[in-house]
């Protein structure tokens, strides 16, 4: 049944997250914009339900999010299912994004991590190789930011145990990145 309380849980926190956040993503947004003016890509990745809001975001960037205008490169490591359990399988899955990573990125691209725990440890792979190959590194997490937050140029905590509504700020603050970015270029 639905309960005025979730939606007040999420007004809530969506509002810490307009007065805690806001020059963030402002940062990561100026950071995306120099790097796709300078030929560069944005990689994104994430478990689960974060899996889900990466490859959003990478098809908001490839698409179109409100605006016509010529694709951004942007691409979702969790979409590729055959590297992903090959590289699982043959490395052990805490592999399954720093393989790509290793193979994809390059000096001035973005790499974004999505963990609400802050603790995953594939994510936590895949940024510490963005970041030796001079990427510039990102991370959407929740609770308290995990170990993620001490790797990562620019982390973007969403300070809430509850999952559901770290995601669904997660998705807010995607779609605020694509909008700044879109206006800009």
């Amino acid at each position: 049944m639905f309960t005025k309380q979730e939606a007040q849980e999420l007004i809530q926190t969506l509002q810490w997250v307009g007065d805690n956040l806001g020059r963030q993503i402002e940062t990561l947004a100026a950071q995306i914009i120099k790097t796709f003016k300078n030929g560069g890509k944005v990689i994104l990745m994430g478990n689960g339900g974060s899996a889900g809001d990466a490859q959003h975001i990478a098809a908001e960037f490839v698409g179109r999010y409100k605006r016509e205008r010529k694709s951004y490169p942007a691409i979702a490591l969790n979409t590729n299912t055959s590297t992903i359990t090959a590289v699982g399988n043959d490395y052990g899955y805490d592999f399954t994004f720093s393989r790509q990573v290793e193979g994809f990125a390059n000096n001035g691209d973005v790499v974004i991590g999505f963990s609400t725990s802050g603790n995953s440890a594939n994510v936590y792979k895949a940024l510490e190789i963005a970041k030796q190959k001079g990427c510039y590194t990102a991370a959407f997490l929740g609770k308290d930011g995990g170990s993620i937050k001490n790797i990562v140029d620019l982390p973007l905590v969403v300070k809430t145990n509850n999952t559901p509504r770290v995601q669904e700020c997660h998705i807010f603050l995607g779609h605020t990145l694509c909008e700044l970015v879109e206006k800009e270029l």
